[in-house]
């Protein structure tokens, strides 16, 4: 992990800091998150306002507790800050506080990769899509794995769109492998469907006869629901229809949410193909 440069940190203090404010933060919520974050309420501490009290303790703390400190208020921001980070237009350019939107914009992004950066990218879904980067052969999915996890921050409706088409092509990719008939007219819960019988991990193969029996099928409709539901999501929300002029996508939330579904289905799914070829 790379260190933070002054020029980086720089570029998070003109996301954060508003004019002497800090984001939303009163100055005793901004003490309490502090104190939850670093173990020092900032504003009591250095007796100034929450902009010089923030500037100051990243001038005087240590690079660990400035990390963690300006990670968790990145976090906030992204929580909080939805309608700022995904401002077009003429909407862009305007804010109630004086800077237009599309400034604070401008600095998200910088800040967004240097986030990705010093974390390492090392989230649970993040480690999973470079998992199966190495698992698949073809370059078109991993490709796709690469655009899914790179633009569910910066383009939320793509990434809904792109968790659909991962489900598809790793469907696809097992059947076609094995010489299995693939319909064309299906629908991606039907090609999951075909898929899950092909393994043999469908509701249908489950031995009824266990004691775990119906938690398993639960389990196991549940991971084939994720298919029709990320395909749901994605028909009125993601990418690969026209959109009306008054569009607005969902959040980075949401996106995240499509993103972790898929990669778990797929996870699980090419794991089972593998472990039935080693078993031929």
């Amino acid at each position: 992990m790379s260190a933070l440069t002054q020029i980086e940190i720089g570029a998070f203090m003109s996301l954060f800091n508003r004019d002497g404010y800090v984001l939303n933060f009163s100055t005793n919520d901004f003490d309490v998150f502090t104190l939850n974050s670093v173990g020092l309420a900032v504003c009591a501490h250095y007796r100034m306002s929450k902009g010089k009290s923030l500037t100051a303790y990243i001038n005087d703390a240590d690079y660990s507790n400035v990390v963690k400190l300006l990670s968790d208020l990145f976090e906030h921001y992204e929580f909080h800050y939805q309608e700022e980070i995904l401002a077009t237009g003429e909407d862009a350019q305007t804010n109630p506080y004086g800077t237009p939107k599309i400034v604070y914009q401008r600095h998200y992004q910088k800040c967004r990769a240097v986030m990705n950066r010093i974390r390492g990218m090392a989230t649970p879904v993040a480690l999973a899509g470079n998992a199966l980067k190495e698992k698949f052969s073809s370059e078109y999915i991993s490709a796709q794995i690469d655009i899914m996890m790179k633009v569910q921050v910066e383009n939320p409706t793509e990434a809904i769109g792109k968790a659909k088409e991962l489900i598809e092509s790793c469907c696809k990719t097992i059947l076609e492998d094995s010489n299995e008939i693939v319909n064309k007219d299906w629908t991606v819960s039907q090609l999951v469907k075909a898929t899950m019988k092909f393994l043999e991990v469908s509701t249908d193969n489950v031995d009824t006869e266990t004691t775990e029996a119906t938690t398993i099928k639960a389990i196991l409709g549940n991971l084939h629901g994720i298919a029709g539901n990320i395909a749901e999501l994605r028909n009125t929300y993601g990418s690969g229809h026209g959109k009306g002029a008054s569009y607005k996508g969902l959040t980075v939330r949401h996106a995240k949410l499509a993103v972790g579904s898929s990669v778990t289905l797929v996870d699980y799914l090419w794991e089972t193909y593998e472990w039935r070829k080693l078993r031929v």
